[in-house]
């Protein structure tokens, strides 16, 4: 045939990879900073992709994880959105960056681009791929899931965005574009990181090439096989030599022996015991006499149900000990995690404690380094194949950019179709790793050994030869790592493995990395017993065995029960070694899963020498290395969707080097914690408690360690006063242990052990009589007192050396450098909140370093429930900033909206708590505007009701479910008739069309529409007038002809239909738009969402309603998943802002009186009975309306129930209760009360308690019925 034509080009939208990851500007200030923004490839990148989709007709991207589909896609569409809308606005006259063009909105958008991958129903896909196919969208952001099958008409041109991994696969994307005849197949190769562009080189080398990597089918997979017999017997009669060969026509089998065959008959014939599990029992009929098989009745309706051998797969819950659920993994992620093991699930970590057939369950690790969860599917291992053409490639270009580097570049664009910054920064890539280390390729693995910041070693082999390989090595290894004493951590990818191994005094053997090739297989399999992974692939085995038959014909077992099943049959089989599908199991693994015949003869190359091991001793990473040790400590360095602690977290536990050359030197400033910095100091110069000298003995060790110091600094580093600290002085001169000096103009005290050192560096004059020893010269003294000034203090400046030895700073500056070169300090910016670079001790750094990673993870850690209950009145701007007037209020509305809040708290409690001077005429302007309207939800009792206020524009997604029995009576009738065709109607007309005398009844009727969320009004005043309780509504016998023009307080106002509100054109909104905006509305109103949250707002459906919408907006980074609040569950949701924020309320200041809030129980800013569970009490809170809760630090200290007459008390220090108290008489001093008339206590009289002392001494006078304040 005729090879295809490609059009190639590898596309580095960047002039210098290597500057990836520095700062780009500085952070902003502020407790909910976001830190720092680093230079990433992606800002570059989207406008090149939006460019090619816009300059074709049709364009699918590919992308390797279904996450990144969706938040590519998702920019893509972002980013397009803005140009469109500044192209109208410059059509307009308008300039899009004025202020002028922020208050204009354009009509939406329609999508570009939409994401396409497995996650997605298969209805949902292919109403994606017709939008592409009809032109409605010019492009698709897809995963693996349009590789292969699918007729997507004309394409023009194929992205593809990080390396395919595997030649065939980059062939089969980049070949779905240009199918017309003689039309070329366009693509363009966008790598992500400088490793990756590597690959991504060779990947193009061997597709213009055609060089795919060699096809495997499976050898002797005796499950396929099994379910084959089972079909050919039921059919026939088959004589057992006439079956073998029948069998072996086909490739997998054709090396089938007897033996393996008849271990198959003998499972499918009955062998195992049936009785233990029920699928073993015979499906086959053996006769061994004549040596034939024939199938049981049952067989032909067991091989036609449950053909195939595609496995069900799907997630694994994830749940705490305590059954708390915390999210879902992935089931190939579970494949390679282990007990012990940190992963990361939105932006926390969890350490797995067990893996069961149906669970993982786990414990927080909050700022541990994890590894991200993937998809099988998402992240393919290079093949051995191509891990060998890579290493040759580099080996080659190495030594061709060595002969002459301009010629290597452009080979690599005429060959590799690399653009020029690709090329350049490909070569500077291997050139860097050259200089560094050593570089790995095709002949040679790199062992990199060296000590992190924490003092643990980590080992890091480079190899090309990809995961396959990697994965069974670094099992073998770890295996071999724990026999020989070692608590090993690993972690492999496709470029190599990384080893931690912890508190480990010794440096690693690299005799141990070189396992016998002959003992390889026995390890792994050693290795892989009772993992999740061996579990897996033998439930999919059995399976395709038939062993774990469908129920029913059509309908697909739930996995947990497949899952159960194959437990109990693993258990069963776990006592046959022989078990064929334990047989194949293991050779599935050994041969399709991991590629153990190449690691054979890797290590046996290796013991041959053909293939060598450099080890490499090196104090930082090398280029090559940095990626692996991303993967494994610096998640978030990319992701800018994970909170502010977690991303100083990872940072803070990269090695010195790796972090400063990669982060620019700015970012130390935000990871050191400034209080550490202060403790540390502190403890360097003696200042502690602990560290003050106590005796003349120990100002000796002062002035050893420090040098020479003043008398007043003297006294601040001892417990003794001045005139005792001034004695143990004069001993110490008297017996020579000490010398009194005038150094830097100054009279100071210097240990003996000093004085040469003070006379050869500064010139100091030294008194008479000191021992020979204390006066011989030393080698290099200036030296020795800068090295001393670095290791007292933290980051410090020449200029206060200079300063305090009274010497030039030259002479300074010329001593740190030779310090610098020995790596005893280092230069760079560390002090937070300086602005000069400064010099610091290496051993101070890695002290502070690792007591801010401590700090940092106490941060990391969920809050408490008092910190939430202190953040969200906070959050509401409760006690905030005053806000006033009508815009103030349109703010407060847009958190509030669709929240059912009682009406009777709303305008007395809610909207007061929030607004400075609220005024109810602000409500009735945004009401009569029509901006604003609100909306019954349910009555509460006949004068009050739950209702929700939201954007006109917003009704039709946040209105309330409408009950399940609507209002049903004549009057009823009558007035939705009205209002449907007459429209907006005042009181006396809804009279006249009522038909009825009576108004009394008239009104009730209204106000049961109104409940029931069926009509509204275009002023508040018919809720103050019904929560005021005005006379009932009554009509005497009128004259003919005339109606009162004067109605019912109640009745006020003009009265309207909310159909076109809630169901505009005659249609609710659809179930997936309405779950998006009442996710998004909770997100708004909390900050952070969980379970209980939803649930006290009676969301019809609950949590399980939004949460996949939340899932969703997770996975394109609108919001982060994580364990923020503690005891509420691992589903926690939140605003990017909103958790830095929340962190901010983990500690009450010390010096500060606790913060007392006074909140109406059903307001949505108070957590407790929703978020949060009531504290133990012997009253009965609740969310009531009428009802008040006084927070005192974020904690209930007093509950107020309806009627002002009793209350519920919580377990409270006595400043608590005092504060409390203060708080409940605040009701009645702000007027929210008339009066509190307290009677009761946790359902006590109130004289039977200890309260009435306390009330009174807040100002509460005695009554009749118990203690009462009036205003």
């Amino acid at each position: 045939g005729v090879r295809k034509e490609l059009d190639l080009e590898v596309i580095v939208p960047v002039e210098d990879m290597a500057a990836l990851g520095t700062i780009e500007e500085d952070p902003l200030s502020g407790p909910a900073a976001g830190g720092p923004v680093r230079k990433s490839i992606w800002p570059a990148m989207h406008p090149r992709l939006l460019e090619l989709i816009l300059e074709h007709r049709s364009t699918l991207i590919f992308v390797n994880a279904r996450r990144l589909a969706e938040r590519l896609a998702a920019r893509l569409n972002e980013l397009h959105a803005m140009r469109v809308r500044a192209e109208k606005l410059r059509a307009a006259g308008i300039d899009p960056e004025s202020d002028a063009a922020l208050p204009i909105v354009t009509e939406p958008v329609p999508e570009l681009v939409m994401a396409h991958h497995g996650s997605l129903s298969r209805e949902r896909r292919l109403t994606i791929e017709d939008e592409l196919k009809g032109g409605r969208l010019r492009g698709l952001v897809a995963t693996s899931s349009l590789e292969l099958g699918i007729d997507m008409g004309a394409v023009d041109l194929v992205v593809q965005v990080e390396s395919p991994g595997a030649v065939s696969r980059g062939l089969q994307r980049i070949g779905r574009a240009g199918h017309q005849v003689g039309q070329p197949s366009r693509g363009k190769l966008f790598p992500k990181y400088r490793g990756d562009l590597v690959e991504m080189a060779v990947v193009v080398d061997r597709m213009r090439d055609g060089l795919i990597e060699e096809t495997r089918y499976p050898r002797n997979p005796i499950d396929v096989l099994a379910q084959h017999v089972v079909a050919m017997s039921a059919m026939d009669e088959w004589g057992i030599d006439e079956l073998l060969t029948t069998v072996r026509r086909a490739a997998p089998f054709a090396d089938l022996t007897p033996e393996v065959l008849h271990n198959v008959l003998d499972l499918l014939a009955g062998r195992y015991p049936s009785d233990e599990f029920a699928e073993l029992r015979p499906r086959i009929v053996w006769d061994r006499v004549a040596s034939t098989i024939r199938g049981r009745p049952g067989a032909q309706r067991l091989a036609v149900t449950n053909p195939g051998t595609i496995p069900d797969r799907g997630l694994f819950g994830v749940f705490l000990p305590d059954g708390t659920r915390v999210g879902e993994l992935d089931e190939e992620m579970v494949h390679e995690s282990r007990v012990g093991e940190t992963f990361l699930l939105g932006a926390s970590t969890w350490r797995i404690e067990d893996i069961t057939h149906e669970r993982v369950v786990v414990t927080p690790a909050p700022g541990e380094p994890g590894k991200m969860p993937f998809w099988h599917g998402d992240g393919p291992g290079r093949p051995f194949e191509l891990g060998q053409a890579l290493g040759g490639f580099v080996r080659e270009t190495l030594a061709a950019a060595g002969e002459d580097r301009a010629a290597a570049v452009t080979a690599l664009q005429e060959r590799s179709r690399l653009d020029p910054w690709a090329a350049d920064n490909l070569v500077a890539y291997l050139e860097e790793q050259r200089e560094a280390a050593a570089v790995p390729d095709d002949r040679t693995i790199v062992v990199e050994r060296f000590r992190d910041e924490i003092g643990d070693w980590r080992v890091v082999i480079l190899s090309p030869f990809g995961a396959q390989v990697h994965a069974p090595w670094a099992m073998a290894l770890e295996r071999r790592l724990t026999e020989a004493g070692f608590d090993p951590e690993l972690l492999w990818s496709d470029d190599g493995i990384v080893i931690r191994l912890q508190e480990a005094e010794d440096e690693l053997d690299l005799d141990l990395l070189l396992i016998d090739p002959d003992e390889i297989e026995h390890l792994v399999v050693d290795q892989l017993a009772g993992t999740a992974l061996f579990t897996t692939l033998f439930r999919e085995a059995a399976g395709r065995a038939l062993l774990l038959p469908r129920r029913r014909p059509g309908q697909r077992t739930a996995l947990w029960q497949q899952r159960q099943r194959a437990a109990n049959l693993l258990q069963v089989a776990s006592r046959y070694p022989t078990f064929p599908i334990l047989l194949e199991t293991t050779r599935e693994l050994l041969r399709d899963v991991f590629d153990l015949p190449a690691l054979r003869q890797l290590l046996a190359d290796l013991r041959a020498r053909k293939v060598r091991i450099v080890p490499v001793a090196t104090e930082h990473a090398s280029p090559f290395a940095q990626s692996l040790l991303f993967s494994w400590v610096g998640q978030y360095m990319y992701e800018y969707d994970a909170p502010l602690a977690e991303r100083r977290a990872a940072a803070l536990a990269l090695d010195r080097d790796l972090l400063r050359e990669l982060l620019g030197g700015d970012e130390l400033r935000e990871l050191i914690d400034p209080d550490v910095l202060l403790e540390l100091e502190a403890e360097l110069q003696l200042l502690t408690d602990d560290r003050r000298a106590r005796t003349a003995d120990e100002l000796t060790d002062v002035l050893r360690r420090l040098g020479d110091l003043s008398l007043d600094e003297l006294v601040a580093r001892s417990h003794a006063d001045a005139g005792e600290v001034a004695a143990w002085v004069g001993q110490l001169v008297e017996e020579r242990r000490a010398i009194q000096v005038r150094v830097a103009d100054e009279d100071r005290v210097a240990a003996a052990e000093d004085a040469s050192r003070l006379r050869d560096a500064l010139g100091v004059a030294l008194p008479q009589g000191l021992p020979a020893a204390f006066t011989d010269p030393v080698e290099d003294p200036l030296a020795d007192l800068v090295s001393r000034y670095a290791r007292t203090h933290g980051p410090f400046h020449t200029r206060s050396v200079a300063a305090r030895l009274g010497i030039p700073a030259p002479r300074v500056e010329a001593a740190l450098r030779h310090l610098e070169t020995e790596d005893r300090v280092l230069v760079g910016e560390f002090r937070p909140g300086g602005v000069e670079r400064e010099w610091i001790d290496v051993e101070v750094l890695r002290r502070l370093r690792r007591r801010s990673l401590a700090a940092l993870r106490r941060e990391v850690e969920p809050v408490d429930g008092p910190a939430l209950g202190r953040f969200l009145p906070a959050w509401h701007g409760v006690g905030g900033p005053p806000r006033r007037g009508v815009d103030a209020l349109a703010e407060v509305v847009a958190q509030l909206q669709g929240a059912p809040i009682p009406a009777s708290v709303l305008e007395l409690d809610v909207l007061p708590d929030r607004l400075a001077g609220y005024s109810p005429a602000d409500l009735d302007q945004l009401l009569a505007a029509g901006e604003v309207v609100w909306l019954g939800a349910e009555p509460l009792g006949s004068s009050d009701g739950r209702l929700v206020l939201c954007f006109r524009d917003q009704a039709h997604l946040l209105a309330p479910e409408p009950p399940e029995e609507l209002p049903d009576g004549e009057v009823h009738d009558a007035l939705r008739a009205h209002l449907a065709g007459a429209g907006a109607s005042f009181w006396p007309d809804l009279l006249v069309a009522s038909r009825v005398a009576d108004d009394q009844l008239v009104l009730d009727a209204l106000w049961d529409l109104v409940w029931a969320g069926e009509v509204t009004n275009d002023t508040f005043a018919p809720i103050r007038g019904l929560l005021a309780g005005k006379p009932r509504a009554t009509r005497s016998k009128p004259r003919p002809g005339r109606v009162r023009r004067i109605g019912p307080a109640s009745a006020a106002g003009r009265w309207s239909s909310t159909a076109r509100l809630v169901a505009p054109g005659g249609h609710r909104a659809p179930v997936t738009a309405s779950a998006l905006a009442r996710a998004e509305q909770l997100l708004e109103r909390h900050g952070v969402v969980t379970r209980e949250s939803v649930r006290a707002e009676a969301i019809s459906g609950g949590f399980s309603v939004v949460y996949p919408v939340l899932k969703a907006m997770e996975e394109t980074g609108q919001v982060r998943r994580g364990y923020f609040v503690e005891g509420l569950g691992g589903a926690q949701f939140a605003l990017p802002g909103a958790v830095d924020r929340l962190r901010t309320y983990r500690d009450v200041p010390e010096q500060q009186a606790p913060e007392t809030v006074v909140l109406a129980a059903t307001d949505p800013a108070q957590p407790f009975g929703a978020a949060l569970a009531w504290p133990v009490s012997d009253g009965r809170p609740a969310r009531a309306a009428g009802a008040y809760v006084v927070l005192v630090a974020g904690e209930p200290a007093l509950y107020l129930e309806r009627g002002a007459r009793s209350i519920a008390t919580f377990p409270a220090t006595e400043d608590a209760a005092a504060a409390a108290i203060e708080g409940l008489a605040s009701l009645v001093r702000r007027g929210r009360l008339r009066k509190l008339d307290l009677g009761k206590v946790d359902g006590r009289d109130i004289h039977d308690t200890d309260w009435p002392a306390r009330l009174e001494a807040a100002g509460f006078t005695p009554g009749h019925r118990g203690l009462t304040l009036r205003r």
